[in-house]
Protein backbone atom coordinates (compact mmCIF):
# COMPACT_ATOMS: atom_id res chain seq x y z
CA UNK A 1 0.00 0.00 0.00
CA UNK A 2 1.62 3.24 -1.29
CA UNK A 3 0.23 5.19 2.09
CA UNK A 4 2.54 4.33 5.36
CA UNK A 5 -0.27 3.48 7.94
CA UNK A 6 -0.59 4.92 11.61
CA UNK A 7 -3.94 3.93 12.19
CA UNK A 8 -2.95 0.30 12.41
CA UNK A 9 -1.02 1.36 15.58
CA UNK A 10 -3.74 2.64 17.34
CA UNK A 11 -4.82 1.02 20.45
CA UNK A 12 -8.70 -1.13 20.27
CA UNK A 13 -10.46 2.13 21.68
CA UNK A 14 -9.15 4.42 19.77
CA UNK A 15 -9.66 2.19 16.55
CA UNK A 16 -13.11 1.61 17.44
CA UNK A 17 -13.91 5.28 17.95
CA UNK A 18 -12.23 5.74 14.37
CA UNK A 19 -14.15 3.48 13.15
CA UNK A 20 -17.46 4.96 14.33
CA UNK A 21 -16.30 8.02 13.25
CA UNK A 22 -15.85 6.33 9.52
CA UNK A 23 -19.52 5.24 9.59
CA UNK A 24 -20.83 8.46 11.28
CA UNK A 25 -19.39 10.13 7.77
CA UNK A 26 -20.60 7.79 5.53
CA UNK A 27 -24.15 7.83 6.77
CA UNK A 28 -23.82 11.69 6.19
CA UNK A 29 -22.36 11.32 3.07
CA UNK A 30 -25.17 9.32 1.75
CA UNK A 31 -27.50 12.17 3.42
CA UNK A 32 -25.91 14.33 1.50
CA UNK A 33 -26.07 12.34 -1.76
CA UNK A 34 -30.05 11.77 -1.05
CA UNK A 35 -30.73 15.79 -0.71
CA UNK A 36 -29.48 16.49 -4.18
CA UNK A 37 -32.28 14.08 -5.63
CA UNK A 38 -31.78 12.74 -9.03
CA UNK A 39 -28.94 14.13 -10.60
CA UNK A 40 -29.40 11.88 -13.78
CA UNK A 41 -33.33 10.14 -14.91
CA UNK A 42 -31.49 6.80 -14.71
CA UNK A 43 -32.74 4.52 -12.12
CA UNK A 44 -29.92 3.09 -10.01
CA UNK A 45 -27.26 5.54 -11.01
CA UNK A 46 -25.89 7.34 -7.95
CA UNK A 47 -22.58 9.17 -6.87
CA UNK A 48 -21.89 6.62 -4.41
CA UNK A 49 -20.25 9.59 -1.84
CA UNK A 50 -20.58 6.51 1.04
CA UNK A 51 -17.71 4.35 -0.84
CA UNK A 52 -15.24 6.94 -0.38
CA UNK A 53 -15.22 5.98 3.39
CA UNK A 54 -15.64 2.32 1.80
CA UNK A 55 -12.58 2.16 0.16
CA UNK A 56 -10.34 4.34 2.61
CA UNK A 57 -11.47 1.68 4.93
CA UNK A 58 -9.15 -0.98 2.93
CA UNK A 59 -6.38 1.26 2.96
CA UNK A 60 -6.75 1.84 6.69
CA UNK A 61 -7.98 -0.98 8.46
CA UNK A 62 -7.99 -4.73 8.82
CA UNK A 63 -10.54 -6.51 6.11
CA UNK A 64 -12.84 -7.39 9.33
CA UNK A 65 -13.05 -4.02 10.25
CA UNK A 66 -13.80 -2.84 6.92
CA UNK A 67 -16.00 -5.54 6.60
CA UNK A 68 -17.83 -4.49 10.72
CA UNK A 69 -18.08 -0.73 8.83
CA UNK A 70 -19.43 -1.90 5.19
CA UNK A 71 -22.55 -3.81 7.49
CA UNK A 72 -23.18 -1.36 10.54
CA UNK A 73 -22.97 1.56 7.48
CA UNK A 74 -25.52 -0.50 5.62
CA UNK A 75 -28.11 -1.78 8.44
CA UNK A 76 -28.05 1.65 10.10
CA UNK A 77 -28.64 3.79 6.56
CA UNK A 78 -31.51 1.91 6.53
CA UNK A 79 -33.12 3.29 9.50
CA UNK A 80 -32.64 6.26 7.64
CA UNK A 81 -33.98 5.48 4.32
CA UNK A 82 -36.27 2.36 4.69
CA UNK A 83 -35.67 -1.64 4.78
CA UNK A 84 -36.49 -1.86 1.00
CA UNK A 85 -33.08 -0.99 -0.31
CA UNK A 86 -31.03 -2.90 2.49
CA UNK A 87 -30.45 -6.24 0.35
CA UNK A 88 -29.19 -3.70 -2.70
CA UNK A 89 -27.33 -2.00 -0.44
CA UNK A 90 -26.08 -5.14 0.96
CA UNK A 91 -24.96 -7.27 -1.71
CA UNK A 92 -23.19 -4.52 -3.47
CA UNK A 93 -21.04 -3.52 -0.57
CA UNK A 94 -20.10 -6.97 0.14
CA UNK A 95 -19.01 -8.15 -3.26
CA UNK A 96 -17.36 -4.92 -4.21
CA UNK A 97 -15.73 -4.80 -0.64
CA UNK A 98 -14.22 -8.31 -1.21
CA UNK A 99 -13.37 -7.94 -4.75
CA UNK A 100 -11.27 -4.62 -3.89
CA UNK A 101 -9.86 -6.04 -1.19
CA UNK A 102 -8.46 -9.28 -3.10
CA UNK A 103 -7.53 -6.74 -6.23
CA UNK A 104 -5.24 -4.77 -3.08
CA UNK A 105 -4.03 -7.91 -2.25
CA UNK A 106 -2.53 -9.42 -5.54
CA UNK A 107 -1.99 -5.99 -7.36
CA UNK A 108 -0.25 -4.61 -4.01
CA UNK A 109 0.99 -1.16 -5.05
CA UNK A 110 0.70 -1.78 -8.15
CA UNK A 111 -3.07 -0.87 -8.26
CA UNK A 112 -4.06 3.31 -7.75
CA UNK A 113 -6.94 4.25 -6.07
CA UNK A 114 -8.63 5.01 -8.98
CA UNK A 115 -8.24 1.70 -10.16
CA UNK A 116 -9.42 -0.33 -7.09
CA UNK A 117 -12.49 2.07 -6.98
CA UNK A 118 -13.46 1.66 -10.32
CA UNK A 119 -13.67 -2.60 -10.08
CA UNK A 120 -15.40 -1.69 -6.66
CA UNK A 121 -18.27 0.76 -8.40
CA UNK A 122 -18.87 -1.92 -11.16
CA UNK A 123 -19.13 -5.09 -8.65
CA UNK A 124 -20.88 -3.30 -6.63
CA UNK A 125 -23.43 -2.70 -9.34
CA UNK A 126 -22.85 -6.36 -10.45
CA UNK A 127 -24.00 -7.35 -6.48
CA UNK A 128 -27.02 -4.81 -7.00
CA UNK A 129 -27.75 -6.51 -10.36
CA UNK A 130 -27.62 -9.93 -8.76
CA UNK A 131 -30.15 -9.15 -6.26
CA UNK A 132 -32.46 -7.68 -9.21
CA UNK A 133 -32.01 -11.42 -10.88
CA UNK A 134 -33.22 -13.08 -8.21
CA UNK A 135 -36.26 -10.82 -7.56
CA UNK A 136 -37.20 -10.71 -11.32
CA UNK A 137 -36.33 -14.57 -11.54
CA UNK A 138 -34.69 -13.13 -14.74
CA UNK A 139 -31.18 -13.06 -15.71
CA UNK A 140 -31.89 -11.18 -18.73
CA UNK A 141 -33.81 -8.06 -16.79
CA UNK A 142 -30.25 -7.81 -14.86
CA UNK A 143 -28.20 -8.31 -17.71
CA UNK A 144 -30.14 -5.86 -20.23
CA UNK A 145 -29.41 -3.21 -17.06
CA UNK A 146 -25.56 -3.81 -17.00
CA UNK A 147 -24.39 -1.52 -19.40
CA UNK A 148 -25.83 1.40 -17.99
CA UNK A 149 -24.40 0.62 -14.29
CA UNK A 150 -21.30 -0.51 -15.77
CA UNK A 151 -20.62 2.58 -17.41
CA UNK A 152 -22.06 4.86 -14.34
CA UNK A 153 -19.53 2.73 -11.94
CA UNK A 154 -16.67 3.67 -13.97
CA UNK A 155 -17.76 7.27 -13.88
CA UNK A 156 -18.41 7.57 -10.01
CA UNK A 157 -15.48 4.85 -9.42
CA UNK A 158 -12.82 7.57 -10.76
CA UNK A 159 -14.36 10.17 -8.36
CA UNK A 160 -14.51 8.13 -5.69
CA UNK A 161 -10.86 7.05 -6.67
CA UNK A 162 -9.39 11.04 -7.20
CA UNK A 163 -10.99 11.23 -3.50
CA UNK A 164 -9.60 9.03 -1.38
CA UNK A 165 -6.26 9.10 -3.31
CA UNK A 166 -6.21 12.67 -1.94
CA UNK A 167 -8.16 11.95 1.55
CA UNK A 168 -5.83 8.88 2.49
CA UNK A 169 -2.62 10.84 3.07
CA UNK A 170 -4.00 13.59 5.56
CA UNK A 171 -6.00 10.37 7.23
CA UNK A 172 -3.00 9.08 8.42
CA UNK A 173 -1.64 12.77 9.27
CA UNK A 174 -4.48 12.60 12.10
CA UNK A 175 -2.45 9.90 14.41
CA UNK A 176 1.05 11.15 14.15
Amino acid sequence: MPYPNRIKQLSKVQKMVFIAMLIAFALVLSYVERSFGVILPIPGVKLGLANIVTLASLYLLTFHEALLLVMLRVILNCFFVGFQTFWFSLSGGLLSLVVMYCLLRIGKEKVSTIGVSVVGAVNHNIGQLIVIAIITNSVDVAASYFPVLAVSGIITGVLVGITVGYLLPYLNRLFR
